[in-house]
């Protein structure tokens, strides 16, 4: 049997997409359970981690924004790059440690406002998914 995989409260954070303040606070509330290792570290087990990264997503994070979409996959983050064309526009987006790229019309990001150090969520939906065990 495969030992269980650990996260630290920071590693937690990246995979829920919130600060590790965040993720502190929802500890210490009691909504994901934690344990220390040897050198006092608080670590959320992968089952629990799994559990509550399912709970966040269904019930979100307690901040409403207001916009309904079927597009489940979000990835809120800062935008780096606007690149305008005549008809066609590059977006790219730093979302934690992914990056994200979108071709849409000049007309769209003009609506947007977008513009390199706002904030902006890039949401996905896909026929197809891979997944890479790590």
């Amino acid at each position: 049997m495969a030992h269980m995989q650990s996260y630290t409260i920071g590693q937690a954070a990246r995979l829920l997409g919130v600060s590790p303040d965040t993720a502190r606070r929802w500890a210490d509330a009691g909504r994901v359970a934690t344990h220390r290792d040897e050198a006092g570290r608080r670590l959320i087990d992968g089952r629990d981690l799994a559990a509550f990264s399912i709970e966040v997503a269904q019930g979100g994070t307690g901040e409403e924004d207001g916009s309904y979409t079927s597009a489940r996959n979000a990835f809120p983050g800062i935008v780096t790059a606007v690149k305008l064309g005549d008809v066609a526009a590059q977006v790219e987006i730093q979302a934690g440690p992914h990056r994200l790229v979108s071709l849409l019309t000049r007309e769209a990001v003009e609506e947007l406002g977008l513009e390199v150090g706002m904030r902006a969520t890039a949401r996905v939906k896909s026929t197809s998914v891979h997944i890479d065990r790590v």
